[in-house]
């Protein structure tokens, strides 16, 4: 549920700028004119007037036909430049680095970029056998298990906007490529908090993806273990589980600094009046893992 923007000094123009970009990147869904209005507090006419200067900088977008605004293109580029980049990096880069030393497979954070999914950082085992996929690289949605697992956590209409109508690329004779089976996979991984991928991306090799939520339940990244068969299987990644939601939990920590109150500037606070109307709630096991976005 979106959250009252901070109140700004009257003349932090820039302030109440960022304040209702903040909105919109919070919600979990688009949000309309008279929606941003409410919850910031300022004039009606103040807030179209920033929200214009938002659509021509690219940080915000409207939609044609609804008229609500979302995050734009140079904001989530942004958002993830700053994720790629954090000062959280390191410590990232560390919980990774124990990980892979506790299970001796490769791991890595993932992000949703879009209509793929983002390495954000990456950390291989010592096995010269290996799969090779550097930080920074993109991999499909519907046949990876950390592309599954954002998935599972949309719904049916969001999954498909960013999918398309099917049949979906094959990579493998293992990909999913038929829509109503891909979405009854989504289904078992929302229910079990956890994605796969037995030979769907890549052939021979096997992955397990938990997720990262944030203080809300939502699913911001995953952490996934992956390596080549036989050496790993999917039952072997299964006992790696208690690890690598260890790991999730040490990276929700990361996700989100805690700052200190500005003087000045009011906590936010919760309004009841504006609904959420997009992604399912995570399921009760991506909650109990701990740890978008979009950037």
């Amino acid at each position: 549920m979106p959250t009252q923007a901070p109140q700004m000094p009257d003349d932090s123009s820039t302030l109440r700028a960022f304040g209702v970009l903040e909105l919109v990147a919070r919600a979990d869904g688009p949000l309309s004119l008279d929606e941003l209005t409410q919850l910031c507090g300022l004039p009606k006419p103040s807030v179209y007037r920033i929200l214009g200067l938002l659509q021509r900088g690219g940080l915000v977008q409207r939609e044609p036909a609804a008229k609500r605004y979302c995050i734009g293109a140079r904001m989530s580029r942004l958002a993830l430049e700053v994720m790629m980049r954090s000062p959280q990096r390191a410590r990232r880069h560390a919980i990774l680095q124990q990980l892979v030393a506790e299970i001796g497979e490769t791991c890595n954070l993932t992000m949703l970029d879009g209509n793929e999914v983002l390495y954000l950082d990456r950390v291989e085992t010592s096995s010269p056998v290996r799969v090779h996929l550097a930080a920074g690289s993109r991999v499909p949605l519907h046949c990876t298990a950390s592309g599954k697992l954002f998935l599972s956590q949309l719904s049916d209409s969001q999954a498909a906007t960013l999918l398309g109508p099917g049949p979906y690329r094959r990579f493998t004779e293992n990909t999913i490529t038929d829509p109503a089976e891909l979405q009854k996979a989504l289904r078992r991984i929302r229910s079990e908090g956890m994605g796969t991928d037995v030979g769907e991306f890549l052939e021979g090799s096997v992955a397990v993806s938990v997720p990262v939520t944030d203080a809300q339940g939502r699913v911001c990244a995953t952490v996934a273990v992956h390596g080549p068969a036989p050496r790993v299987t999917l039952r072997s990644c299964m006992a790696f589980l208690p690890a690598l939601r260890r790991a999730a939990a040490a990276m929700a920590g990361t996700m989100v600094p805690q700052a200190a109150a500005e003087p000045g500037v009011k906590a936010p606070v919760a309004k009841k009046s504006v609904k959420s109307r997009t992604a399912k709630p995570a399921p009760a096991a991506a909650k109990r893992s701990s740890v978008a976005a979009r950037a």
